[in-house]
């Protein structure tokens, strides 16, 4: 082995223009950011939105509207759901294990039984909430509502 035989390890050199080498290098002086300026400066960051000093866009479009932050989002399940998995087994009790094993809901999700369809099963339903004609739909088949 011959120091004039000796090469750098595979990717260890990157082959790439370094800025900021002396005016020799072409990337020199000002190291390609220009003259003067915010974006000049060490330090410098961009605030996320920012358009160079005109009115961002999120600032300029009109605000409307009204966001409850304490809004309980539920996934709706209808009876005639309910009617189809009872008819397709011989299941008695819709619990959330059931309902997640189906793939009607995901581990996080709050489930509210709605009133489309009707039921001829008697049958045991667990959920968050229940709306009027599903729970009514359900008592009327001989079924039994639990809320969670």
């Amino acid at each position: 082995m011959y120091l004039n035989s000796l090469k750098p390890a595979e990717g260890a050199v990157k082959n790439r223009k370094r800025i900021g080498r002396g005016t020799g290098s072409g990337r020199g002086g000002t190291s390609t950011r220009g003259h003067k300026g915010a974006k000049s400066r060490s330090g410098y960051s961009q605030k996320s939105g920012f358009e160079g000093g005109q009115m961002p866009l999120q600032r300029r479009v009109p605000k409307f509207g009204f966001k409850n932050i304490n809004r309980v989002e539920y996934k709706a399940i209808n009876i005639d759901v309910l009617q189809s998995l009872a008819e397709s087994g011989n299941e008695t009790v819709f619990n959330f294990d059931f309902y997640k094993a189906n793939g009607l809901v995901q581990k996080n999700d709050k489930v509210k039984i709605l009133g489309r369809g009707e039921l001829n099963k008697a049958v045991e339903v667990h959920a968050h909430a229940f709306s009027g004609t599903a729970t009514s739909s359900i008592e009327k088949a001989g079924g039994k509502t639990v809320a969670l």
